[in-house]
């Protein structure tokens, strides 16, 4: 029988330094470097503070992308109105550009005196925005709340405020078509969000963008409807509804407080240290620093954070030093560190509500 002899390669264990050059995004990191960004706020006064919000906030606009796209007359169409007992929820389309058309609920207690302030609800990740307004993603109602949204709509709508939930893109009715694939010969069919992510960096922008872009049309219609008084606007939102709440706010001083839920803590432990659905991410955004730099274009507008200390996605120990920065560095210049509320909940990603819908009710009606 012929002898087989097999060379026996002899293997070397790397030790983590050793290994670590090995990775392309040990590189990466060590051109990370947020203290350094040229946006970052560094403002010792309100003087100060003021000049960098106007130079900061156009340019984070141009860096986010679309927020210069041709605006059309909303041409609304309302699809169904529905008594739910103590407020009416309207579904309404309106076009945001000459492509591009919403869905938005319209939740109006019927209670409270006209005009009423509003509540811009942005739903997060799920099956869309009827997951906020008390609908199964069938359409059936449901009267009790489910889920990590909790129908958080409602909910503030229960509070007395008229309350606008637009079908963010990228999700529920506004998923993209992708029939035409051949998935008979192995063509997979991707996400709405990461295809559209995709295509907005090669056109130099972001779904972030996109969404912020038409969180403002959806303003500019509310200010149409004379039984909303949008000089007494806020913002809430859970998770990619938490991001879109943070820049809208950021980019729209007409939102007078905001609740962020599930996303605010920072870039480096949350969005860039695991995965995140491409929608969350815009390029060239190092160049403003941390999510507690970016702040300084929400101040000094009340802030509220929500977020529970088991969130696997957005750590509870990142969250509160932002947190602290957020109101040591920057709304201490505006003398107003009190204005960053907070409630560390115990549990996961999720919608907790016991102080969140109280806090923006009485900032924005203040």
């Amino acid at each position: 029988m012929r002898e087989h002899r097999w060379k026996i390669m002899s293997t070397t264990i790397l030790d983590s330094r050793t290994f670590q050059p090995l990775q392309p995004a040990h590189q990466l990191w060590q051109l990370y470097a947020p203290e350094s960004a040229p946006y970052r706020f560094q403002a010792q006064s309100v003087e100060d503070a003021q000049t960098w919000q106007t130079r900061t906030r156009a340019a984070l606009n141009d860096v986010m992308g679309f927020q210069h796209l041709p605006c059309v007359d909303f041409e609304p169409k309302v699809i169904e109105i529905v008594d739910k007992g103590d407020y009416v929820r309207e579904k309404v389309l309106i076009r945001t550009t000459e492509y591009s058309t919403m869905p938005v609920y319209l939740l109006i207690p019927k209670t409270s005196t006209r005009p009423l302030p509003v509540a811009l609800a942005f739903h997060g990740h799920g099956y869309g925005v009827k997951d906020i307004v008390g609908l199964w993603e069938d359409g059936n109602e449901r009267e009790t709340p489910d889920g990590i949204q909790r129908d958080f709509g409602v909910e503030l709508c229960r509070k007395g405020l008229a309350v606008a939930a637009p079908e963010i893109s990228c999700f529920g009715e506004r998923q993209t078509d992708f029939s035409y694939l051949r998935t008979d010969i192995g063509q997979g069919v991707p996400s709405t969000c990461d295809h559209t992510a995709r295509l907005a960096f090669h056109l130099g922008g972001s779904v972030v963008g996109l969404r912020v872009f038409e969180g403002k049309r959806l303003i500019d219609y509310l200010e149409t409807r004379p039984e909303f008084d949008t000089t007494r606007l806020g913002a809430m939102g859970l998770s990619g509804g938490g991001m879109h709440v943070f820049f809208s706010t950021a980019l729209d001083e007409r939102i007078n407080a905001c609740v962020i839920c599930g996303y605010y803590s920072t870039f480096k432990d949350s969005i860039l240290a695991m995965h995140h659905c491409a929608c969350n991410f815009v390029p060239g955004l190092h160049r403003f620093g941390e999510m507690y730099d970016v702040v300084g274009l929400i101040a000094p507008r009340p802030m509220f954070v929500e977020a529970g200390n088991y969130d696997p996605i957005f750590p509870i120990e990142a969250v509160k030093r932002s947190v602290e920065i957020a109101r040591n560095r920057v709304y201490r210049v505006f003398g107003c560190p009190e204005r960053v509320e907070t409630d560390y909940f115990e549990g996961r990603h999720r919608i907790n509500g016991a102080r969140a819908y109280d806090f923006l009710r009485e900032k924005i009606e203040h």
